[in-house]
């Protein structure tokens, strides 16, 4: 744990005098945040929902010896000797469908006609393949030799009763559904989603759909929080927006119901970033001032049980605040992998990066067919860079930058897989 943050009401109006490592802040969360107990969700709304209990077979899977192949069920052993100069003549007793199996058994010298995956009945070890057979009225010739046990699924072929499914903490894909509801379970028991409240602070703006004031800008961080949560699988307790007024973000922080609570806006040193200097009065303020760029003015804490980060209101700031600490936290809290979820890529950079020890960077990429190329902008408020980038790349403060060729790891900002928001 690094040494205590500064008091806010030291550094108002005089800047940070130290700033905390991302590792450190990285090392608390881990320490801090747990994943939320189990819910129990319909089946048809776990996809993508990380399982909160081991998953095992209640029951083989299939239940029953099932026909592999559309044929005749009969006795193996019989047609030994059959060919197409040797039929041999099988009684015709009956036939077999999926879900309307022949209600008898097979003797021997009989055979029943069935369809691939039919219960195969009783008295039969093989199934015959049709092109195989001749019908003629309740008499079939047999013209090949067919082996016990050809073409007859047994039971148990997919699934083993008991046998272990899927493991505790495993993130539930559309083929994971699939195989729970072959289990005939409607219901599966889950970690349950992170209730995440957004408190976007300043004056200065305004909704967007709504009049803004000459000296306004619209609120852009609101709704890319708002994605960004359904990413990392929380879900938006509440989304208030409120100017630079103690009280009123007080109220809004402090309130009952997240597990999770982001502010934007208010977070560094000015007159009227009062979101600090609550966070220490009202809970506990763990760090202010992180070691990158951008997002330094970020804070992170709590309130009670649940993790509070007060980002910067500058949009791209925000955005890597998020990404680094708040999603993490979120991520954590739904059970997932706290890092990055995004895909990442391993490419050459066709320019250099130039960064400062002692700090870590993070720098919007743009692909080509060469490589990696750095946006050359650096502005936080810049929030079309990061629609103009195809990822990020992260200089770690051990380092001064990456010379041209260099190559290094890009995170996309395109997801690897988004579920559609079950909510």
């Amino acid at each position: 744990m690094s040494e205590a943050p500064p008091d806010p009401a030291t550094i108002r109006m005089r800047g940070f005098t130290q700033r905390a490592p991302v590792e450190a802040v990285w090392d608390w969360l881990a320490e801090q945040v747990t994943p939320l107990g189990p819910e129990t969700v319909p089946v048809a709304r776990a996809h993508g929902r990380i399982l909160a209990q081991e998953l095992r077979a209640p029951e083989p899977v299939p239940p029953f010896r099932r026909a592999a192949m559309d044929g005749y069920a009969l006795h193996g052993e019989e047609t030994v000797g059959a060919s197409a100069y040797n039929p041999l003549p099988f009684r015709l007793l009956g036939e077999a469908f999926p879900g309307s199996p022949f209600p008898g058994s097979v003797p021997k010298g009989s055979c029943v006609r069935i369809m691939t995956g039919a219960p195969v009945p009783e008295g039969a070890d093989a199934v015959l393949p049709a092109e195989h057979a001749q019908e003629s009225g309740n008499r079939v010739e047999v013209s090949d030799t067919v082996p016990s046990r050809k073409h007859v699924g047994p039971v148990g072929e997919d699934i083993e009763e008991g046998e272990v499914l899927l493991r505790e903490g495993h993130r539930l894909r559309p083929q994971d559904v699939g195989l729970i509801a072959s289990l005939g379970r409607d219901q599966a028991a889950v970690v349950g989603r992170p209730r995440v409240r957004i408190v976007v602070t300043g004056n200065e703006l305004a909704g967007p759909g709504t009049e803004r004031a000459p000296a306004q800008i619209f609120d852009a961080n609101t709704d890319m929080l708002k994605g960004l949560l359904a990413r990392d699988g929380g879900v938006l307790e509440a989304a208030h927006r409120v100017g630079d007024d103690a009280e009123a973000i007080r109220e809004r922080l402090t309130a009952d119901g997240a597990d999770v609570v982001i502010v934007t806006g208010g977070s560094s040193v000015g007159a009227e970033d009062h979101a600090p200097a609550l966070l220490a009065e009202c809970g506990e303020l763990a760090f202010h001032g992180v070691a990158m760029r951008p997002s330094a003015p970020t804070g992170i804490g709590r309130l009670g049980a649940a993790p509070v980060f007060l980002l910067p209101g500058n949009p791209v700031s925000c955005l890597a605040g998020h990404e680094l600490f708040a999603g993490r936290a979120v991520r954590l809290c739904a059970g997932r992998d706290p890092d990055f979820p995004n895909a990442s890529i391993r490419v050459p950079l066709t320019r250099k990066i130039v960064s400062a020890l002692g700090r870590l960077d993070y720098c919007r990429v743009r692909l080509g067919s060469e490589g990696a190329e750095p946006l050359a902008v650096s502005g936080a408020s810049i929030l079309s860079s990061t629609t103009r980038a195809d990822g990020f790349v992260l200089v770690p403060p051990d380092s001064e930058g990456f010379p041209p060729g260099t190559e290094v790891t890009v995170r996309l900002y395109e997801p690897a897989w988004s579920p559609e928001d079950p909510a």
